[in-house]
This record gives C-alpha cells, structure tokens and sequence, in this order.
C-alpha cells in the first residue's frame, strides 16, 4: 500500500496531534519516526486535554496500531508516565501500541550532561528541552547507544554502566550542577518494568509487511522542519531529522513508498526558545497573539515567541518535503486582529527574495510585508469553507496562491471536531 506524511512545517507547535488524531480512523497505523520526549502532541477530545510526548497520536482511536518507530529516543520514565494517563482514562492500548526494538534509550546521564551542557552556554543556549535528546542522538551517531532490544539481554547492565561512565568522563568538562544520579536511576531502572511490557517489534519489517498486506500507514512527525538538524536554523534546532527524509531512515522504509506528504502550519508564527525567527512580533501584537493562543510549550511550558505568517520560511518546508497538501491551524487566533501581515519577501544582499540565505542567524535582512484586512469575526460553528467570512476566505486564498500548494484543512478551534475539510 503505502505511507502518508504528516509533519510541521514551522519550528514545531503546529497542531500536528490533533490534526493527526482527526484523520487517523482513515489508517490502519500511525507510527512516529523521530523525536523523543521534547515533543508534545496536544489534543483536545470532549473537554479533556492529553498531551503525548512519545507515543503516536493515534492512540485514542479503536482498532488502530501505533508504532514507536527505530529513530525516536525513549525516556522510559516519561513513556511510564503517559501510559499511566492512558491507563487513568480507560484508553485501551496494549494491543495496539508497539515499540521498535532499535529504537534507543535516553538514560538519566542523559538528562544530566544535557542539563549540564545548556548550562555552561550561558547567553548562547541553544534553549533544549533538557529531556537528554541530544546526548542521546551523539550516543546514537558515536555507536554506543542503547536501544531497546538491549534490555532484554544478558550483557545489558554491563552496556549502561559502561555508558554512564563515559557520561562522567564528559561532565568533568562542565561546571558542576546539582543533579541526583542515584534517584533518577532508581526511577529509570523501575520504569523499565512497564517498557517491557509493551510489545517490542523488528520496526523495519513490521512496517514493510503492513505495507505489502495494503495496510494505511500514517506517520507522524515531531517537532517542525524549520528545526531539523541538517536543514533547520543551525544550531537552534534539534538532534534529528524532521523533515520527508526522516521518514525513511525514522521507519525503515523506501522512498517509493511514500505517498502524501501533508504539511501543517499555523495561520501565523511561533518558536520556542532561542535562535532565529525573522517575522518575529517581540510587541504587543505577539503579546496579543500569545494570550489568544495560549502559545506556551506544551512539554516545558515554556512561553512561545509569537510573529506573522513567514510565505519564504513555508516555501522551503513545502520544497524540502515534497509537500502536497497544507494544512492551515488556529486561524480562530486572528479573529480579532484588524489587520494580518503577511511576510512575503525577505530583503538582503541588496535584493527581495523568497529564497533562505544560508545562515538565518547571522544574515541582516528586512522582511516584505503584504497586509490583509481582518474579519472581525468569531469561527466557532463554521463547518465549511463557504461559511468562513470573505475577508478569512481572502486570506486563505492569498496564502494558497503565495505556497502553489493545495489548503486541504483549516482548524477554527482546539476541539477535534473544529476542523474544516475542503
């Protein structure tokens, strides 16, 4: 059969979990393929709020398997934590949930040399997580990691603490920091009681098997493309690939294989933490935006930078991905705006261009507004894109034009059923 794509095309926080938990009943499988625990997939189902940090998105939904696929990284405490919220809520899952054995795990020495590193930057914080993702993607690249196949052998115990060891070693390079080894071990190694017990899988033949017996394959992306290792804001980005090409190297899985590619991005712009973000509304425009949205990290609680809509910026994501359908979340958070700037051109080098320079950290440039009237309208009830005031539809349209790239969805509103399909 074959795999659909979904993914951010900003620096993550564009709706990716409640897009994909809308449109999961149309799969047999939705499967994550990179990322770990830095990610937060919210979704809002009758009032209640659940956010996933590991697990697919796919979970709420009867009969549908989700798989942890060989290129996220585990913390086995966080995964314990969201299974006790499944558990809690009456989510049936064990049957339904898998984990790739080569997927890899996020050790407390992990989290502690991450702590430590973010820590001796100072002002030049990258803004991590502090979830371990980094060391353990190194761990990954340097060929000492540990996976999670690795639990169930003999030798296990002599791999950790042959890791940990080498942990202490790069420590010795950081200011000290306070950090209890001892009882977050205790918690790591109990909560791999719980990991164990979640089925465990050869993620690369599992996912090709399903496809070859016509199963519907979704996968679901982390984090945004603009924050991809090789492709994003270096070094403001995270330690894996976000992008279309993740997918393979994330799944196992061949690039003829893929099929759709949707991209999700918000009606405007946010970023967590530090590094480059050119439309970028540091005022009381992003202030306004930030309450209607309630833009803060839904991992760290972080407050979220708010700014306009970057045409250059989702331009790129839809070329590097091979994007065939946007899709356009909380357009509700402009409702009140008078007036919606669009960023169009990015000026630098003496020339208007829709084109990224190089390095977005260190190049001077100016940005090209266009601006839109608002609608100065409330979109709640609106289940149609005929029903949408004509100044949203104008938008919308000025948008689709600017991309050359198919609006499929426009979401009005947190709730699952706020969603406008075209």
């Amino acid at each position: 059969m074959y795999i659909d794509v979904l993914l951010g095309l900003q620096w993550g926080d564009e709706g990716k979990g409640k897009v994909v938990d809308y449109i999961a009943d149309q799969y047999d499988i939705v499967a994550r393929f990179q990322g770990g625990p830095n990610a937060g997939h919210t979704i809002r189902i009758n009032d209640n709020k659940y956010v996933l940090h590991t697990i697919p998105s796919g979970v709420f939904r009867p009969n549908i398997l989700n798989l942890i696929g060989s290129g996220v990284v585990i913390d086995p405490i966080t995964f314990e934590r969201e299974l006790t919220t499944l558990d809690k809520e009456g989510i049936a899952y064990r049957e339904r949930l898998l984990i790739s054995k080569k997927a890899h795990l996020i050790l407390p020495s992990h989290r502690w040399l991450d702590a430590a590193s973010e820590a001796s930057k100072g002002k030049e914080k990258i803004g991590s997580t502090l979830k371990g993702i980094g060391p353990t993607y190194m761990d990954k690249t340097g060929r000492n990691g540990l996976r999670v196949g690795d639990i169930f052998t003999n030798d296990f115990h002599k791999k950790y603490n042959a890791l940990v060891e080498k942990h202490r070693g790069l420590l010795r390079q950081f200011p000290e920091i306070e950090f209890d080894l001892n009882a977050e071990e205790e918690k790591w190694f109990a909560s791999l009681e719980t990991l164990k017990s979640i089925k465990t899988v050869n993620g690369e033949y599992f996912i090709n098997q399903a496809l070859t017996d016509r199963k519907k394959v979704l996968a679901e992306g982390a984090q945004g493309s603009m924050l991809d290792i090789d492709y994003g804001t270096y070094p403001y980005v995270t330690s894996s690939n976000t992008i279309t090409a993740g997918v393979c190297s994330g799944l196992g899985i061949a690039p003829s294989k893929i099929n759709e590619v949707i991209g999700i991005a918000k009606a405007y712009c946010t970023r967590v933490g530090s590094g480059p973000f050119p439309t970028e509304q540091d005022n009381e425009t992003g202030e306004k935006m930030r309450a209607i949205g309630h833009e803060f990290g839904a991992t760290t609680g972080r407050p979220r930078r708010c700014g306009w809509i970057d045409l250059p910026q989702l331009l790129y994501t839809i070329m590097i991905n091979g994007v065939t359908q946007v899709i356009i979340t909380k357009l509700d958070v402009l409702n009140d705006f008078d007036e919606i700037w669009a960023g169009e051109t990015y000026q630098y080098d003496g020339i208007a261009t829709t084109e990224l320079p190089f390095d977005l950290c260190t190049t001077e440039m100016q940005i090209n507004y266009t601006h839109h009237p608002g609608w100065n309208q409330d979109l709640q009830g609106i289940n149609s894109f005929h029903q949408l005031p004509d100044k949203a539809k104008t938008y919308l349209t000025y948008l689709e034009n600017q991309l050359k790239t198919k609006i499929s969805m426009i979401s009005t509103g947190p709730e699952r059923s706020e969603l406008i399909v075209r």
